[in-house]
């Protein structure tokens, strides 16, 4: 189901929670809503569309990935970059790294690890910085 974008920062800033089994309906709502959004964003984070649980999806060019408690478990190449974000006006500077590897549960509740470099990874961190409370 597509959902609306939270825009509300206090709500953005508050770290999110584990995600269980019973949370997996939230990949088809990420699926849905990002499709929508699809022109404006390559990737959302769960509290983007008002759930605040570990989960998030990123465009990674021919499918769209849905990751269950993703962990970043290494990094590499840090660089300077500019990002935006659609709970929010305007667009940031941040720091982002090159190439990265993450843990993360599929939606089979299988645990995989996968490497990503260049905006898969860009898109990977912005995520993983919702799921912290993180604001660009």
């Amino acid at each position: 189901m597509i959902k609306t974008i939270v825009k509300d920062v206090f709500f953005l800033g508050q770290k999110s929670t584990e995600a269980t089994k019973e949370d997996l309906y939230l990949a088809k709502d990420l699926r849905d809503t990002l499709e929508f959004h699809k022109d404006a964003c390559v990737g959302m984070a769960a509290n983007m569309i008002g759930v605040k649980k570990r989960v998030i999806i990123v465009n990674i060019g021919f499918v769209n990935l849905v990751m269950f408690n993703p962990v970043l478990v290494s990094k590499s190449s840090p660089f300077q970059t500019e990002e935006s974000c659609l709970s929010l006006e305007g667009s940031r500077p941040t720091r982002r790294y090159e190439s990265i590897e993450v843990a993360y549960l599929d939606e089979q509740w299988m645990l995989k690890q996968l490497n990503f470099s260049g905006m898969p990874a860009q898109i990977i961190q912005h995520e993983l910085d919702h799921l912290e409370g993180i604001i660009i």
